[in-house]
C-alpha cells in the first residue's frame, strides 16, 4: 500500500488526485494553507475510502521549516513512496510589471518553494533508492509570452530543475515526473473565459495518474497542448515577439 505526501492539498487537481489515490488504497500525508478545508479533506477522504490520512497546515514559502516538516511527513505514515507538489498561483502579470515585490512573491510561490520541497525529497529517496516525484508546471514554461510571463518564468525554471533532478535520480531508480497542464477549470482561472481548451481536475488528475504507472517522464494535459506547444515553440522569434499573446 503506497504512502503519499500531498502538498497544495485543497487545490482542485490535488483534491481530484487524493482522491484517485485513496480510492486505490493509498496512505495519505495531506499539506495546506487552511487547516479547515485540510480537515474537511481528510474526514471526507477516511469516510469514503477507509484508508489513513494525515493532514497538517503548511505555509510552503517558509523553506527553512520543509526538512522538520517533511521529516514529520515521513513518520505520520512509516516512510514514504511518492511526494506529489501541487502548490502554486496563478500572477497577476500587470500587478508582476509594476512592482517587482510582487514578481518575487510569485517567483518564490511557484518557483523557490518547490524547489526547495523537491530537494528535500529528492536526497529522501535517493537514500531509499525507490520512489516517484510528482510536480505540477505548466505549460507557460514553455514559451514567454507577454500575458503571463512572470509565471512562465517560474515554470520554465522548475522544468529546468525537474530536468536535472530527473537525470541526477535515474540511477538511483527514482521517477520525476514533470506535469504541465494547460488551461484547467478550477478557482484559480475563475476569472478567465472557458473555452474548449479548458480542462477538468478530473481530467488532469487522471493524465498524472496514467503518467506515474507508466513512468513517463514529462506529460502535457490534455494531450493536445503538447502539439499546440510545439507549434508555439517554432514561431520564430521576430514573428513572435509582434504577437499579442
Amino acid at each position: 500500500m503506497p504512502n503519499i505526501l500531498l502538498v497544495g492539498a485543497t487545490s482542485a487537481i490535488a483534491q481530484a488526485l487524493a482522491h484517485e489515490f485513496a480510492a486505490r488504497g493509498a496512505n495519505l500525508v495531506l499539506w495546506g494553507r487552511s487547516p479547515e478545508r485540510l480537515q474537511t479533506l481528510g474526514a471526507d477522504l477516511r469516510i469514503r475510502w477507509g484508508g489513513k490520512v494525515e493532514t497538517e497546515t503548511v505555509d510552503v514559502n517558509a523553506c527553512e521549516f520543509h526538512n522538520a516538516k517533511f521529516d514529520r511527513a515521513v513518520r505520520a505514515v512509516d516512510g514514504l513512496d511518492a511526494a506529489v507538489f501541487c502548490h502554486g498561483s496563478l500572477s497577476n502579470q500587470g500587478e508582476c510589471e509594476k512592482d517587482f515585490s510582487q514578481a518575487e512573491k510569485q517567483l518564490r510561490i511557484n518557483c523557490l518553494s518547490v524547489i526547495s520541497l523537491l530537494t528535500v525529497s529528492a536526497n529522501y529517496f535517493q537514500m531509499r533508492r525507490k520512489g516517484t516525484i510528482v510536480a505540477i508546471s505548466s505549460v507557460a514554461g514553455d514559451r514567454g509570452r507577454q500575458s503571463n510571463y512572470v509565471y512562465g518564468t517560474a515554470k520554465a525554471a522548475l522544468n529546468v530543475f525537474l530536468q536535472g533532478m530527473r537525470n541526477r535520480l535515474h540511477s538511483s531508480g527514482v521517477k520525476v515526473i514533470t506535469v504541465k497542464p494547460g488551461f484547467v477549470d478550477t478557482p484559480m482561472t475563475g476569472h478567465l473565459k472557458k473555452g474548449v481548451l479548458f480542462a477538468s481536475p478530473s481530467r488532469v488528475s487522471q493524465d498524472i495518474l496514467r503518467a506515474i504507472e507508466l513512468g513517463r517522464p514529462v506529460v502535457y494535459t490534455p494531450w493536445f497542448w503538447r502539439y499546440i506547444m510545439l507549434i508555439i515553440r517554432l514561431i520564430p522569434e521576430t514573428l513572435f515577439q509582434r504577437l499579442k499573446l
